[in-house]
């Protein structure tokens, strides 16, 4: 009887599945998708978290890996060929394997996170009957007719495809950077711009100042823009170009590109089309110290690679204005100071003046507003211009318009008064003179120890005398094995001792199984022993991969859980691998231990793996968790 409700319910899913895929799918579906459809990373782990291709196979939707976490998962569509990412729905929040995307019978798709809902198309009841992955990379959910109620060209993330149209109101965001400081790009008031994400977003590029653009029209409003064959086109209202910047010198108009705001805040564009994914020359800015963070903060940049600390503000590991909270501080607690000559900032002449004044009125002003962390002044213009976020500065050999002051504090800060470079000098001379002498008598020092030891060794006893000679007398007996001492070993081996996460795992699989992981003696589907593991735990035969010797319980279930570890320890993609931290809870049974991936996803383990003399550099390892 319970067989027979099992096999009705199958039959039933698998109707229900072909007709509106409401069971969870393992396999990738090609085309189009049902409402009804949900599932987790865990149910698409074979298909490398893919369920759904587009047409021609030339993107995925499914789930990735986040950049700064391999256990945390991003929903994203992906250039199969090249495994870019070219959307995601949740860069800022991923999920864990088995947090369900859901395609609801209403129309609406949803992520979910520890069941609450992370994300959302907010389709439904809007008639929606299929989602849909193009070649050209957009996700559609279509309505009757095949109309488009929601796309993600409509909601793009950090990157734009060919013949996408990018128009005000829509914004790219970067992935934070190592400060957590985010940039976007936006078209606003007629033009197309950078912004580098303070509290006060603060700009640093504009399609209008970039001298590479090729003029096609009049000097019109930006209003959409788009990836046309081998350039970036600026359109205005009309769809008539204005601009254009020409990424590739090829004549070839058939170009995929796909362009990332990273988090180094630069616009780079890949050609999809290159296996490899190749990179175009042109990069937005062009010049690196035009970035808000080529250095840390407050930082001078200089030529793009070079990074130095303003004088007056000490040296480059302590580089910064000494306060911590401006707004906190008392009025007599602060200055500012001259930063020195030739400096210039990423958003001068992308931004307003605060005021139009003289250089007293504008030094005033920026004392009084506890916001101004630094002010820069234009004296042919009187511009004074006021910043309350500092990213880096830049250098000029050739001078700067502009007169730089920077708000530090009086006290307990690494700023440097200019007018005490003579005394620091003096300083400085005595700091030399006390480290040779003290250099000197150690040095003296340590010849005299040196000279005690030696003498003291040299002096031995009648007994160790006696030794030294019993070992040179056995070193000459022929026949006998060389001897090495515990120091050679350890030079030979350059202290060489197994701590991987995959040689653990293949140590406490030959521990339960009481054999080695390959016999060539053995049949041929036992002399492989791990891949002959996966499938007797696969089958449920445990009894057939255990030692006899352990006299173990087959229904044991500790026995269960250490052959699981085991096989995930030995993942063929490291990734997949725990760590060693992850690996103690798991034995421990704090943490759960999941199924490992199917058995037809390991790669045979052959003699040569075990036994091969290649350079330990091509031997993959688990790697440092």
């Amino acid at each position: 009887m319970g067989a027979w409700v099992f096999f009705s319910f199958m039959v039933l899913c698998l109707s229900d599945f072909f007709q509106t895929n409401t069971c969870m799918a393992s396999s990738v579906v090609t085309g189009r998708l049902k409402p009804g459809f949900q599932g987790a990373q865990s149910n698409f782990i074979d298909d490398a978290g893919m369920f759904l291709f587009s047409n021609s196979s030339i993107f995925g939707l499914g789930f990735t890996t986040s950049d700064k976490d391999v256990t945390m998962f991003l929903l994203a569509i992906v250039h199969l060929t090249t495994s870019r990412i070219v959307w995601s729905a949740n860069g800022a929040t991923p999920v864990r394997n088995t947090d369900n995307f859901v395609f609801n019978d209403d129309g609406n798709v949803i992520l979910q996170s520890g069941g609450s809902v992370i994300w959302s198309t907010d389709t439904g009841n809007e008639g929606v009957f299929a989602m849909e992955l193009q070649d050209s990379g957009n996700l559609v959910l279509l309505g009757n007719d095949d109309i488009i109620v929601w796309q993600s060209f409509d909601h793009p993330a950090d990157s734009l495809l060919s013949n996408q149209e990018f128009r005000q109101g829509m914004k790219l965001v970067s992935n934070p950077s190592t400060s957590n400081l985010t940039y976007s790009l936006e078209i606003k008031s007629g033009d197309m711009r950078l912004y580098a994400n303070f509290r006060n977003p603060q700009p640093y590029w504009s399609i209008r100042g970039d001298n590479r653009k090729i003029i096609e029209n009049l000097d019109e409003d930006v209003s959409t823009t788009s990836l046309v064959g081998n350039s970036w086109k600026f359109y205005n209202k009309s769809r008539v170009v204005l601009w254009q910047m020409i990424l590739s010198d090829l004549s070839d108009t058939n170009f995929t590109w796909v362009a990332t705001l990273g988090h180094d805040g630069y616009i780079t564009f890949y050609d999809l089309q290159n296996e490899s994914g190749s990179r175009s020359p042109t990069k937005i800015p062009a010049d690196s110290c035009s970035r808000p963070e080529p250095c840390k903060s407050y930082e001078i940049c200089y030529n793009g690679t070079e990074c130095v600390c303003p004088s007056v503000l000490g040296s480059k590991d302590i580089c910064g204005p000494g306060i911590l909270s401006p707004c906190k501080e008392s009025e007599g607690s602060i200055e500012l100071i001259n930063a020195g000559n030739g400096l210039s900032y990423f958003a001068l002449g992308l931004v307003s003046p605060s005021s139009k004044t003289n250089l007293d009125a504008c030094k005033s002003s920026c004392l009084a507003n506890c916001s101004c962390l630094t002010m820069f002044y234009e004296e042919k213009f009187q511009n004074c211009f006021h910043f309350d976020s500092v990213g880096s500065l830049k250098g000029s050999d050739s001078g700067s318009n502009f007169v730089s002051y920077i708000k530090v504090s009086r006290i307990g800060g690494n700023v440097r008064d200019p007018g005490e470079h003579r005394g620091n000098k003096k300083k400085n001379l005595l700091i030399v003179a006390i480290v040779m002498v003290t250099t000197l008598v150690v040095g003296v020092l340590y010849v005299i120890i040196r000279y005690y030891q030696k003498k003291n060794i040299q002096v031995e006893s009648p007994q160790e005398e006696e030794e030294e000679e019993e070992d040179i007398f056995v070193k000459n007996m022929s026949g006998m094995p060389i001897r090495f001492s515990h120091y050679d070993l350890q030079v030979a081996t350059n202290n060489f001792k197994k701590s991987d996460v995959y040689s653990y795992g293949m140590l406490l699989l030959e521990i339960i199984g009481g054999r080695r992981n390959y016999y060539a003696s053995e049949t041929e589907e036992q002399s492989n022993f791990p891949l002959y593991a996966f499938k007797m735990m696969e089958q449920g035969k445990l009894k057939d991969i255990l030692d006899v010797k352990l006299r173990l319980a087959e229904d044991d279930e500790r026995v269960a859980i250490a052959i699981k570890i085991a096989l995930w320890c030995i993942q063929d993609d490291m990734h997949l691998r725990p760590s060693m931290t992850k690996v103690v809870k798991m034995l421990e049974q704090v943490s759960p231990v999941p199924p490992p991936p199917s058995s037809q996803r390991m790669n045979p383990v052959r003699p040569f793996d075990i036994n091969s003399n290649a350079d330990l550099s091509a031997i993959r390892l688990s790697g440092p968790r």
